[in-house]
Protein backbone atom coordinates (compact mmCIF):
# COMPACT_ATOMS: atom_id res chain seq x y z
CA UNK A 1 0.00 0.00 0.00
CA UNK A 2 1.41 3.65 -0.73
CA UNK A 3 1.38 5.37 2.99
CA UNK A 4 3.45 8.43 1.52
CA UNK A 5 1.15 10.92 -0.58
CA UNK A 6 3.00 13.16 -3.13
CA UNK A 7 4.07 16.47 -1.81
CA UNK A 8 5.14 14.91 1.66
CA UNK A 9 6.47 17.14 4.18
CA UNK A 10 8.92 18.91 4.21
CA UNK A 11 11.34 17.58 6.45
CA UNK A 12 10.34 13.94 5.39
CA UNK A 13 13.57 11.66 4.72
CA UNK A 14 12.88 11.65 0.68
CA UNK A 15 10.83 14.48 -0.66
CA UNK A 16 7.98 13.13 -3.16
CA UNK A 17 6.45 14.94 -5.84
CA UNK A 18 5.26 15.77 -9.37
CA UNK A 19 6.11 17.87 -12.17
CA UNK A 20 4.29 16.96 -15.39
CA UNK A 21 5.11 13.24 -15.83
CA UNK A 22 7.82 13.27 -13.84
CA UNK A 23 8.35 11.91 -10.18
CA UNK A 24 10.57 13.13 -8.08
CA UNK A 25 12.59 11.60 -5.45
CA UNK A 26 14.64 14.09 -3.00
CA UNK A 27 17.14 12.15 -1.12
CA UNK A 28 16.99 14.71 2.20
CA UNK A 29 19.19 14.19 4.86
CA UNK A 30 21.92 17.04 3.71
CA UNK A 31 23.50 17.21 7.14
CA UNK A 32 24.52 13.65 6.78
CA UNK A 33 24.55 13.63 2.67
CA UNK A 34 21.90 12.47 2.52
CA UNK A 35 23.21 8.99 3.62
CA UNK A 36 20.34 6.58 3.67
CA UNK A 37 18.72 4.87 6.48
CA UNK A 38 15.11 2.05 6.97
CA UNK A 39 12.60 4.45 6.39
CA UNK A 40 14.37 5.92 3.07
CA UNK A 41 14.79 2.29 1.55
CA UNK A 42 10.55 1.99 2.30
CA UNK A 43 9.83 5.21 0.99
CA UNK A 44 11.17 4.89 -1.80
CA UNK A 45 10.20 1.36 -2.21
CA UNK A 46 6.62 2.59 -2.04
CA UNK A 47 6.73 5.32 -4.65
CA UNK A 48 8.20 3.26 -7.52
CA UNK A 49 5.53 0.95 -6.64
CA UNK A 50 3.18 3.40 -7.40
CA UNK A 51 4.60 5.42 -9.59
CA UNK A 52 4.98 2.19 -11.71
CA UNK A 53 1.03 1.69 -12.15
CA UNK A 54 0.09 5.58 -12.68
CA UNK A 55 0.19 6.02 -16.06
CA UNK A 56 0.22 9.46 -15.45
CA UNK A 57 3.95 9.05 -14.21
CA UNK A 58 6.46 8.49 -17.19
CA UNK A 59 9.78 9.34 -15.17
CA UNK A 60 11.23 8.95 -12.08
CA UNK A 61 14.60 11.13 -11.44
CA UNK A 62 16.22 11.03 -8.14
CA UNK A 63 18.52 13.99 -6.79
CA UNK A 64 19.99 14.57 -3.35
CA UNK A 65 19.21 17.84 -1.21
CA UNK A 66 22.28 19.88 -0.57
CA UNK A 67 25.16 21.29 -2.24
CA UNK A 68 27.42 18.26 -1.28
CA UNK A 69 26.35 15.01 -3.23
CA UNK A 70 23.62 12.50 -4.22
CA UNK A 71 23.94 10.36 -1.08
CA UNK A 72 26.89 9.16 1.00
CA UNK A 73 26.12 5.56 1.32
CA UNK A 74 24.14 3.94 4.35
CA UNK A 75 23.94 5.32 7.23
CA UNK A 76 26.80 3.29 9.10
CA UNK A 77 26.40 5.26 12.66
CA UNK A 78 23.58 3.65 13.32
CA UNK A 79 25.05 -0.06 12.11
CA UNK A 80 27.60 0.54 14.62
CA UNK A 81 25.55 1.07 17.27
CA UNK A 82 23.20 -1.52 16.19
CA UNK A 83 25.91 -4.28 16.17
CA UNK A 84 27.90 -2.82 19.50
CA UNK A 85 24.23 -3.03 21.15
CA UNK A 86 23.68 -6.96 19.96
CA UNK A 87 20.84 -6.08 17.97
CA UNK A 88 22.47 -7.56 14.32
CA UNK A 89 19.00 -8.01 13.32
CA UNK A 90 18.48 -4.49 12.47
CA UNK A 91 21.09 -3.87 9.73
CA UNK A 92 20.40 -7.10 8.24
CA UNK A 93 16.98 -6.21 7.86
CA UNK A 94 17.88 -2.61 6.26
CA UNK A 95 20.19 -4.96 3.54
CA UNK A 96 17.36 -6.91 2.94
CA UNK A 97 15.08 -4.46 2.27
CA UNK A 98 18.14 -1.91 0.32
CA UNK A 99 19.36 -4.80 -1.99
CA UNK A 100 15.40 -5.60 -3.36
CA UNK A 101 15.39 -2.13 -4.24
CA UNK A 102 18.60 -2.25 -5.93
CA UNK A 103 17.02 -5.11 -8.01
CA UNK A 104 14.29 -3.02 -8.04
CA UNK A 105 15.56 0.16 -9.67
CA UNK A 106 17.71 -2.40 -11.92
CA UNK A 107 14.37 -3.82 -13.29
CA UNK A 108 12.13 -0.40 -13.43
CA UNK A 109 9.93 -0.35 -16.77
CA UNK A 110 10.26 3.11 -16.72
CA UNK A 111 13.18 5.44 -17.35
CA UNK A 112 15.01 6.00 -14.26
CA UNK A 113 16.98 9.34 -13.84
CA UNK A 114 20.01 9.35 -11.42
CA UNK A 115 21.98 13.16 -10.68
CA UNK A 116 25.17 11.69 -9.97
CA UNK A 117 25.96 15.16 -8.29
CA UNK A 118 28.87 15.54 -5.73
CA UNK A 119 29.72 12.56 -3.42
CA UNK A 120 27.79 9.16 -4.41
CA UNK A 121 28.96 6.36 -2.43
CA UNK A 122 28.68 2.87 -1.58
CA UNK A 123 24.16 2.78 -0.69
CA UNK A 124 24.29 6.20 -2.90
CA UNK A 125 25.79 4.28 -6.06
CA UNK A 126 23.01 1.37 -5.14
CA UNK A 127 19.90 3.96 -5.86
CA UNK A 128 21.64 5.33 -8.67
CA UNK A 129 23.89 3.20 -10.55
CA UNK A 130 21.34 0.31 -11.08
CA UNK A 131 18.93 2.85 -13.27
CA UNK A 132 19.28 3.09 -17.20
CA UNK A 133 20.23 6.69 -17.41
CA UNK A 134 22.53 7.77 -14.96
CA UNK A 135 24.55 11.51 -14.77
CA UNK A 136 27.58 12.47 -13.64
CA UNK A 137 28.76 15.97 -12.86
CA UNK A 138 32.14 17.73 -12.75
CA UNK A 139 31.91 17.48 -8.95
CA UNK A 140 31.02 13.68 -9.22
CA UNK A 141 33.15 11.72 -6.73
CA UNK A 142 31.69 8.11 -7.07
CA UNK A 143 33.19 5.36 -4.95
CA UNK A 144 33.10 2.09 -3.03
CA UNK A 145 34.92 2.20 0.05
CA UNK A 146 33.82 -0.17 1.98
CA UNK A 147 37.12 -1.93 2.79
CA UNK A 148 37.78 1.04 4.72
CA UNK A 149 35.33 0.38 7.46
CA UNK A 150 35.67 -3.39 7.69
CA UNK A 151 32.75 -4.01 5.02
CA UNK A 152 32.73 -5.35 1.72
CA UNK A 153 30.99 -3.86 -1.14
CA UNK A 154 27.56 -4.28 -1.72
CA UNK A 155 23.87 -2.77 -3.15
CA UNK A 156 25.24 -4.51 -6.12
CA UNK A 157 28.39 -3.42 -5.95
CA UNK A 158 30.32 -6.25 -6.78
CA UNK A 159 28.43 -6.82 -9.99
CA UNK A 160 29.26 -3.20 -11.55
CA UNK A 161 32.70 -3.73 -10.61
CA UNK A 162 33.03 -7.01 -12.30
CA UNK A 163 31.64 -5.34 -15.57
CA UNK A 164 34.36 -2.59 -16.25
CA UNK A 165 36.94 -2.98 -18.14
CA UNK A 166 40.28 -5.24 -17.08
CA UNK A 167 40.58 -5.17 -13.54
CA UNK A 168 39.29 -1.68 -13.08
CA UNK A 169 36.58 -2.62 -10.50
CA UNK A 170 39.16 -4.58 -8.46
CA UNK A 171 41.08 -1.89 -7.95
CA UNK A 172 38.12 0.63 -7.42
CA UNK A 173 37.21 -1.86 -4.85
CA UNK A 174 40.07 -3.31 -2.79
CA UNK A 175 41.30 0.87 -2.62
CA UNK A 176 37.74 2.45 -1.87
CA UNK A 177 39.22 5.12 -4.40
CA UNK A 178 36.90 8.16 -6.02
CA UNK A 179 36.27 8.28 -9.61
CA UNK A 180 35.21 11.32 -11.16
CA UNK A 181 32.91 11.73 -14.55
CA UNK A 182 35.25 10.60 -17.06
CA UNK A 183 36.81 7.17 -14.96
CA UNK A 184 32.58 6.78 -13.80
CA UNK A 185 31.72 6.48 -17.23
CA UNK A 186 34.82 4.53 -18.65
CA UNK A 187 33.71 1.71 -15.43
CA UNK A 188 30.16 1.78 -16.55
CA UNK A 189 29.16 3.42 -13.62
CA UNK A 190 27.49 6.19 -15.37
CA UNK A 191 25.93 6.85 -19.09
CA UNK A 192 26.12 10.89 -19.27
CA UNK A 193 28.07 14.27 -18.22
CA UNK A 194 26.10 17.03 -17.54
CA UNK A 195 27.87 19.94 -16.36
CA UNK A 196 26.34 21.00 -12.96
CA UNK A 197 25.33 24.16 -14.06
CA UNK A 198 22.71 22.89 -16.39
CA UNK A 199 20.98 20.39 -13.53
CA UNK A 200 18.14 22.73 -13.12
CA UNK A 201 17.21 22.87 -17.12
CA UNK A 202 17.67 19.91 -17.01
CA UNK A 203 15.68 18.22 -14.72
CA UNK A 204 13.01 20.86 -15.70
CA UNK A 205 13.10 19.36 -19.27
CA UNK A 206 11.97 15.87 -17.82
CA UNK A 207 8.62 17.22 -17.12
CA UNK A 208 6.53 16.83 -19.99
CA UNK A 209 9.75 15.23 -22.35
CA UNK A 210 10.98 11.77 -23.17
CA UNK A 211 14.15 11.37 -20.86
CA UNK A 212 16.40 9.78 -23.52
CA UNK A 213 15.73 12.38 -25.88
CA UNK A 214 16.21 14.99 -23.00
CA UNK A 215 19.69 13.68 -21.79
CA UNK A 216 20.54 13.78 -25.36
CA UNK A 217 20.36 16.85 -25.77
CA UNK A 218 22.16 17.97 -22.27
CA UNK A 219 25.34 15.57 -22.48
CA UNK A 220 28.50 16.85 -23.07
CA UNK A 221 31.77 15.37 -23.43
CA UNK A 222 33.40 15.18 -19.42
CA UNK A 223 36.80 16.69 -18.39
CA UNK A 224 39.88 13.89 -18.98
CA UNK A 225 39.83 11.09 -16.20
CA UNK A 226 42.60 9.18 -15.04
CA UNK A 227 41.99 5.54 -15.27
CA UNK A 228 42.76 5.11 -18.73
CA UNK A 229 46.09 5.70 -18.74
CA UNK A 230 46.42 3.42 -15.77
CA UNK A 231 45.08 0.54 -17.53
CA UNK A 232 48.46 -1.36 -17.95
CA UNK A 233 49.63 -1.58 -14.43
CA UNK A 234 46.16 -1.82 -13.31
CA UNK A 235 45.11 -4.91 -15.32
CA UNK A 236 48.71 -6.68 -15.02
CA UNK A 237 48.63 -6.27 -10.86
CA UNK A 238 44.81 -6.65 -10.08
CA UNK A 239 44.95 -10.15 -12.14
CA UNK A 240 46.80 -12.06 -9.25
CA UNK A 241 45.38 -14.42 -7.52
CA UNK A 242 45.32 -13.32 -4.37
CA UNK A 243 45.81 -10.15 -2.53
CA UNK A 244 49.10 -10.18 -0.84
CA UNK A 245 50.24 -10.99 -4.78
CA UNK A 246 48.28 -7.88 -5.61
CA UNK A 247 49.90 -5.74 -3.17
CA UNK A 248 53.38 -7.54 -4.06
CA UNK A 249 53.19 -6.13 -8.41
CA UNK A 250 52.09 -2.90 -7.36
CA UNK A 251 55.19 -2.26 -5.39
CA UNK A 252 57.31 -4.33 -8.09
CA UNK A 253 55.55 -2.28 -11.36
CA UNK A 254 57.53 0.94 -10.25
CA UNK A 255 54.72 3.20 -11.14
CA UNK A 256 54.14 6.07 -8.63
CA UNK A 257 50.48 5.77 -8.69
CA UNK A 258 50.75 1.72 -8.23
CA UNK A 259 52.90 2.45 -5.15
CA UNK A 260 50.41 4.32 -3.86
CA UNK A 261 47.44 2.23 -4.63
CA UNK A 262 49.43 -0.36 -2.90
CA UNK A 263 49.70 1.61 0.07
CA UNK A 264 46.34 2.55 0.40
CA UNK A 265 45.11 -1.28 0.05
CA UNK A 266 47.55 -2.01 2.97
CA UNK A 267 45.35 0.64 5.13
CA UNK A 268 42.34 -1.36 4.85
CA UNK A 269 41.32 -4.39 6.85
CA UNK A 270 43.14 -7.59 6.11
CA UNK A 271 39.87 -9.68 6.30
CA UNK A 272 37.56 -6.54 4.27
CA UNK A 273 40.43 -7.27 1.15
CA UNK A 274 40.50 -10.94 1.43
CA UNK A 275 36.56 -11.32 1.54
CA UNK A 276 36.52 -8.22 -1.19
CA UNK A 277 38.48 -10.46 -3.89
CA UNK A 278 36.74 -13.49 -3.50
CA UNK A 279 33.67 -11.28 -3.89
CA UNK A 280 34.26 -9.99 -6.95
CA UNK A 281 35.94 -13.53 -8.33
CA UNK A 282 32.56 -15.22 -7.31
CA UNK A 283 30.26 -12.66 -9.18
CA UNK A 284 32.01 -12.48 -12.72
CA UNK A 285 30.75 -16.31 -12.59
CA UNK A 286 27.47 -15.29 -11.29
CA UNK A 287 24.84 -14.70 -14.12
CA UNK A 288 22.44 -11.55 -13.12
CA UNK A 289 22.19 -9.20 -10.51
CA UNK A 290 20.00 -10.60 -8.07
CA UNK A 291 22.54 -14.00 -8.00
CA UNK A 292 25.41 -11.21 -7.01
CA UNK A 293 22.90 -9.09 -4.28
CA UNK A 294 21.86 -12.81 -2.75
CA UNK A 295 25.64 -13.14 -2.37
CA UNK A 296 25.93 -9.83 -1.01
CA UNK A 297 23.29 -10.79 1.30
CA UNK A 298 25.30 -13.45 2.76
CA UNK A 299 28.74 -11.83 2.74
CA UNK A 300 27.09 -8.12 4.38
CA UNK A 301 25.49 -10.65 7.37
CA UNK A 302 28.19 -12.42 7.75
CA UNK A 303 30.36 -9.35 8.34
CA UNK A 304 28.11 -8.05 11.49
CA UNK A 305 29.59 -11.10 13.55
CA UNK A 306 33.51 -9.58 12.39
CA UNK A 307 35.24 -6.99 14.94
CA UNK A 308 36.63 -5.20 11.48
CA UNK A 309 33.04 -3.91 10.52
CA UNK A 310 32.31 -2.09 13.95
CA UNK A 311 35.64 -1.28 14.41
CA UNK A 312 36.21 0.39 11.28
CA UNK A 313 33.27 2.48 11.58
CA UNK A 314 34.69 3.34 14.97
CA UNK A 315 37.42 4.84 13.52
CA UNK A 316 36.03 6.97 10.65
CA UNK A 317 32.71 8.02 11.79
CA UNK A 318 32.55 8.01 15.74
CA UNK A 319 35.77 8.52 17.00
CA UNK A 320 37.48 10.08 13.93
CA UNK A 321 40.80 8.73 14.90
CA UNK A 322 41.01 6.91 11.71
CA UNK A 323 43.58 4.39 13.23
CA UNK A 324 41.22 1.45 12.77
CA UNK A 325 43.06 -1.93 15.00
CA UNK A 326 41.95 -4.54 12.32
CA UNK A 327 41.78 -8.24 13.77
CA UNK A 328 43.47 -9.93 12.12
CA UNK A 329 46.02 -6.89 11.30
CA UNK A 330 48.36 -8.17 8.83
CA UNK A 331 46.70 -10.49 5.04
CA UNK A 332 49.04 -13.51 5.99
CA UNK A 333 46.82 -14.13 9.06
CA UNK A 334 43.56 -14.44 7.25
CA UNK A 335 42.85 -17.68 6.12
CA UNK A 336 40.81 -19.57 3.77
CA UNK A 337 38.48 -20.65 6.17
CA UNK A 338 38.22 -16.93 7.39
CA UNK A 339 37.03 -16.34 3.95
CA UNK A 340 34.65 -19.16 3.07
CA UNK A 341 32.96 -18.31 6.41
CA UNK A 342 31.34 -15.21 4.80
CA UNK A 343 29.85 -16.88 1.85
CA UNK A 344 27.92 -19.55 3.82
CA UNK A 345 24.14 -19.46 4.38
CA UNK A 346 23.06 -17.00 6.85
CA UNK A 347 20.46 -17.06 9.60
CA UNK A 348 18.91 -14.33 8.00
CA UNK A 349 17.75 -16.08 5.39
CA UNK A 350 17.88 -14.67 1.50
CA UNK A 351 16.66 -12.22 -0.34
CA UNK A 352 14.24 -14.75 -2.48
CA UNK A 353 15.81 -13.11 -5.40
CA UNK A 354 16.64 -16.39 -7.16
Amino acid sequence: MNTLPDDAPLDAPVLRHREGRAGHLVLNRPRAINALNHAMVRIMAEALDAWERDESVATVVVTGAGERGLCAGGDIRSIHDDVRAGRAAAPAAFWHDEYLLNARIARFPKPYVAVMDGIVMGGGVGVSAHGDIRVVTERSRVAMPETGIGFVPDVGGTYLLTRTPGELGTHLALTGTPVGAADALLCGLADHYVPSERLPEFTAALTDADAAEVVRGFAATAPAGELAGQREWIDHCYAAGSVEEIVDRLHASGDRHAKEAAETILSKSPTSLKVTLAALRRARELPTLEAVLEQEYRVSCAALASPDLPEGIRAQVVDKDRRPRWSPAELSRVTEADVARFFEPTDAGSLGLV
